[in-house]
Parts: structure tokens; C-alpha cells; sequence
């Protein structure tokens, strides 16, 4: 008779519920410091609604222009022929060689 293949039964061992802390102690990296609950006692952010530009309205601006200005720096260097210019000169020499058979 074949060996049964299914795996031999275990004991199921029951887990306990993670912790649950009603006062964690959160700090920010700007300085401020506030209780919540947390699944750990303490806890460390880089950044908070005291200090996140949507929450406090200071938005901080990162310099867009700059980038925009150096892109099309870089395509100004670097111009391609029009593909127009290409397609024309493919068909002139299709058809010289038509011609020259």
C-alpha cells in the first residue's frame, strides 16, 4: 500500500495578540512630540503634521524652472534631423536607383 502524502498532522499553536500600547510616545525630527496608540511604545518620524507642508500651509518650493531650463538646454544641444528631411532623402535615392536599372 502507498505512504500517504499528506503532511502529519501537528499541534496548531496559537499565537498571541501583538501588543497594543495606548499611550506610544511619537517624536518628530522637527522637535515636536505627541501620544497616540501604536503597536510599539516609541516611535520616531521624519516628519509630522506640525511640520508637513500640506498641514501648515508654507509650501516649500523646489526649483522646477531650473530643471526646465537645463532640459531644454540639453535638447537644444543635441537637435536631430526632422524625420521629413529623412524620408524625403530615402525616397530620392529609391528613386535613383530605380532609374539608374
Amino acid at each position: 500500500m502507498k505512504k500517504p502524502i499528506a503532511p502529519a498532522k501537528t499541534e496548531t499553536v496559537v499565537k498571541e495578540k501583538p501588543a497594543y500600547f495606548k499611550k506610544a510616545e511619537i517624536k518628530c525630527a522637527c522637535g515636536a512630540s505627541f501620544t497616540i496608540g501604536a503597536s510599539k511604545p516609541k516611535l520616531s518620524v521624519e516628519i509630522c503634521s506640525q511640520c508637513h507642508p500640506f498641514y501648515t500651509g508654507k509650501e516649500k518650493i523646489i526649483d522646477t524652472a531650473g530643471r526646465v531650463e537645463k532640459f531644454k538646454s540639453r535638447t537644444a544641444r543635441s537637435t536631430p534631423a526632422s524625420p521629413t528631411k529623412n524620408k524625403a532623402a530615402k525616397q530620392a535615392a529609391r528613386k535613383s536607383k530605380k532609374s539608374s536599372k
